[in-house]
């Protein structure tokens, strides 16, 4: 077994290497036909020390980032050489390749990065943070319950940007002598603001009602089961399909049953169904959406259906009707010290393994039918039901405060431009100061030596 797993452990790191070597290679010839950056432009910096893989953690900040770059330049600093061939190609900011300490050095000593923003915490983060007379800010990339948002590491920047009072809560049970008056600026969701940016939508502005059910995949272990596509959403689908008052957006997790082929069976009969209905009432327009662009259909739905996940709280910076479903594995972990303690659930009635499994197939039961029509009269309830939307309203404003448009986008900038001006406070005090020698030797001793081991 040991040998095995070594053997395995061996193959992997060389695809590694080769991958790598090829996207040096790419980058290489891609920066080749790039002019140098203007010296001194960039007064703000986003530091990404992650590969392609977390590549959506930054991906979210691109508009917010572009608008503020209006006023304060931004550049990536990005540190792997295969995020580094994607930013060049997509970011709408300019990009630096710093792959060595040296490199990420040039880029302070010719620019004047006067705030690095970091959007995780990937532990390269403190080869930036030794840099001292600029402001690190943590903006992080999303908003959520999890363990991570509650991070001790917080401490580590000298400020942090959060979405709001809920975000403060569950920082101060854990963060001890923290200055949250002062290092825990609330700005919202900056995101939430570009969600349709006037983008058109791919259907006509009729009379339906627009659905969002966006699940997630079936998990890997039992805490995680959190995705409903098989105990929901054949029947929820069907049932709305069939009102004709209804419009339905399906987006569902790429990953959808990449472990479980009962759930991608009911993944593809979902899809299937939609196909159907479309076939049967063209302008219906229904919509499978599989593409690379998340936003638009979280403000354009008039309710949405979401799984626990990270989805819940992008469509809860939209203020509008939400469910979540609830998982029926008993396992499944829920975190019941925020919005999911209050908010409103759609819960799957029982139906029997064999009506399941023809709702699966993509025929309809007489149970199926029947749970279909239980959960549509839900959706009906909290889509228009002014109680719920009154419940709704008081934890929007607890997560993300004031959703109005452009108002997030407003506390961004002005929280940015409080920095700057605090910048500028203290380069005045400091005017007059010897300059320092901030070379990060240990740093290219250690990456000389994981270079020599690669090669």
């Amino acid at each position: 077994m040991g040998l095995k797993t070594d053997a395995r452990r061996a193959v992997k790191l060389a695809k590694n290497i080769i991958a790598s070597r090829k996207a040096q290679r790419s980058l290489r010839a891609a920066l080749a036909g790039r002019a140098p950056l203007e010296p001194h432009r960039f007064k703000i910096g986003v530091y990404f020390a992650d590969g392609k893989v977390n590549l959506y953690q930054l991906r979210q900040w691109y508009k917010p980032l572009a608008e503020l770059a209006e006023t304060y330049p931004v550049l990536v600093l990005s540190r792997a050489s295969g995020a580094a061939l994607a930013l060049l190609d997509e970011s709408p900011v300019p990009v630096a390749y710093v792959r060595r300490v040296v490199d990420l050095e040039q880029v302070i000593h010719e620019q004047d990065l006067r705030i690095v923003f970091y959007v995780n915490q990937n532990a390269k983060n403190f080869q930036m943070m030794r840099y001292g007379r600029r402001w690190h800010v943590f903006i992080n990339h999303g908003e959520s319950d999890k363990m991570y948002m509650t991070t001790n590491q917080f401490k580590a920047y000298d400020y942090s940007l959060i979405a709001g009072d809920a975000a403060r809560a569950r920082l101060e049970k854990v963060l001890w002598d923290y200055d949250f008056d002062k290092r825990a600026i609330p700005i919202g969701r900056p995101q939430a603001d570009h969600y349709l940016d006037g983008r058109p939508l791919p259907y006509p502005a009729d009379d339906r009602e627009v659905v969002l059910y966006a699940p997630t995949w079936e998990g890997d272990r039992a805490a995680a089961a959190y995705g409903s596509i098989a105990s929901h959403g054949v029947a929820l689908v069907n049932a709305l399909l069939a009102t004709g008052r209804h419009r339905v957006i399906y987006r569902p997790h790429p990953r959808s049953g990449v472990l479980d082929p009962s759930y991608a069976a009911a993944n593809r009969a979902i899809i299937d169904a939609i196909a159907a209905a479309n076939a049967a009432d063209p302008a219906a327009v229904h919509v499978y959406d599989d593409g690379p662009d998340l936003g638009w259909q979280l403000a354009a739905a008039d309710v949405a259906i979401v799984d626990i996940s990270a989805m819940v709280y992008d469509r809860l910076a939209a203020g509008k009707p939400l469910l979540i479903t609830r998982p029926v594995n008993p396992e499944a972990q829920i975190d019941t010290g925020g919005y999911l303690s209050a908010c409103e659930w759609l819960v799957a009635p029982e139906v029997d393994a064999s009506a399941a499994g023809a709702a699966a197939a993509g025929a309809v039961s007489a149970g199926a039918a029947s749970a279909g029509a239980a959960m549509l009269a839900r959706v009906d309830e909290v889509a228009h039901d002014e109680a719920a939307l009154s419940r709704l309203e008081v934890w929007v404003r607890r997560y993300f405060g004031d959703t109005t448009p452009g108002v997030t986008t407003a506390r961004f900038h002005a929280a940015v431009d409080h920095l700057m001006a605090e910048w500028e406070r203290f380069a005045a005090l400091h005017a007059d100061d010897e300059e320092i020698d901030d070379h990060d030797v240990e740093g290219e001793r250690a990456e000389a030596s994981a270079d020599e081991e690669i090669g």
